[in-house]
């Protein structure tokens, strides 16, 4: 008798890459996944699990989005936009007027990036329907209208993984059903209950939260959104994992989320937590059916002492 497990990816842009090491894990030590559910990247990367099922696959897709021209453009405007840490150039008039420029941007229209700029980076990505993927995937979304947590388990996995991995300010809401969709790591950083209520009976779920504790200069309001977002989401994502049965936390929490130049890195890190969560996983699983048998037992016992004194 299998357990039916299920996996819960969060966001975390960049980090989110980790994903990827740890279902290659999972995916070499033949642990099967009845479910897979995500926010954001955690969307993206299950997504993409979902409709190939091999680790390597999904690597190479996301290699080949990194490395598109349109995408290259966004993060080297990012990088100038947040400052990231450490970068070898100095801030020159020419980037200090780009980034205000940003900031115009982003106040007269509803996301620095426009539908056509995200449409080019979502071009390779599959239409398929979500309920007709080989392994049960869903995706979470928020609704900026009602505030409300969205499951999309049906419909184009693309617009889908779009809407997930909307950040707010960055990239424009998704319409879809009435509802104005973004991040779902908005409402759900890390989409534990989703997989409860669906029908695992044990959830592994994924942290690939930033550290807080690492702050970087809060030189303008771009950098105090950035932190303020930064802190509910560790909050939100502490209170979501506290229902999970495992947690793998792979050493990702320093980088920063839009860094996927370290892509390979990344993924490394994520298969090196695996490994080393392992044993664990293995246990739990032996526990769960343990458990499984152990209720079935009683089950059909008390049902046919039911039967028996029935009879009289």
């Amino acid at each position: 008798m299998e357990a039916k497990i299920g996996l819960a990816l969060g966001g975390g842009g960049a980090r989110g890459l980790a994903h990827i090491g740890v279902l290659r894990v999972l995916e070499r030590e033949g642990i099967p996944l009845s479910c897979i559910a995500g926010s954001s990247m955690g969307a993206i990367i299950g997504g993409a699990y979902a409709y190939w099922q091999n680790s390597d696959a999904v690597e190479e897709f996301i290699k080949e989005l990194i490395e598109q021209s349109s995408f290259q453009n966004i993060l080297h405007h990012l990088s100038y936009l947040f400052g990231e840490s450490g970068h070898e150039h100095k801030e020159s008039f020419f980037t200090y007027l780009k980034s205000r420029l940003s900031l115009l941007k982003a106040i007269n229209n509803n996301a620095l990036l426009d539908n056509q700029t995200v449409k080019a980076i979502f071009e390779f990505f599959t239409d398929k329907a979500i309920e007709n993927l080989p392994l049960k995937f869903c995706a979470i979304a928020t609704d900026l209208l009602s505030g409300q947590e969205i499951v999309l388990d049906k419909g184009s996995l693309k617009k889908a993984l779009m809407a997930s991995s909307a950040i707010p300010v960055i990239f424009p809401p998704v319409e879809q059903d009435g509802c104005l969709l973004v991040d779902g790591s908005t409402s759900d950083s890390v989409p534990v209950h989703i997989l409860k209520e669906r029908g695992a009976n044990r959830v592994v779920a994924v942290n690939v939260t930033k550290c807080i504790r690492k702050i970087v200069p809060l030189s303008n309001a771009m950098h105090i959104m950035y932190r303020a977002d930064e802190i509910a989401t560790f909050h939100l994502t502490m209170e979501r994992l506290a229902g999970a049965d495992f947690v793998i936390r792979p050493n990702v929490g320093g980088i920063l989320w839009y860094n996927f130049r370290k892509y390979k890195d990344i993924i490394a890190l994520g298969e090196q937590a695996t490994k080393e969560a392992l044993p664990d996983i293995k246990r739990l699983l032996k526990i769960n059916i343990k458990e499984m048998i152990k209720h079935r037992f009683h089950f059909h016992f008390a049902y046919s002492h039911k039967r028996r004194t029935s009879y009289f």
